[in-house]
């Protein structure tokens, strides 16, 4: 799982978005959720793991933002 998150951080800095604003990252973390919930009420298995692996990503990318990590927000 590290080094799933380092490449989603190396791949945020690329493209500028660790230093975005993280009130508009929230709001793509909900729409992310949001598409879980669709896949749950539709029982569409493929949209539900896609919905759930964007939600990690925006999520890791929240984290940069935020000057903090997975980890610590987890512990």
């Amino acid at each position: 799982m590290n080094e799933l998150i380092k490449k989603v951080q190396i791949w945020s800095a690329s493209k500028g978005l660790h230093e975005a604003q993280p009130e508009k990252q929230m709001l793509k973390v909900v729409e992310e959720i949001g598409e879980v919930a669709a896949g749950l009420a539709r029982g569409n298995h493929e949209a539900i793991k896609d919905g759930i692996g964007d939600s990690f990503v925006t999520l890791i990318i929240l984290c940069q933002q935020l000057r903090t990590t997975p980890e610590e927000c987890l512990g």
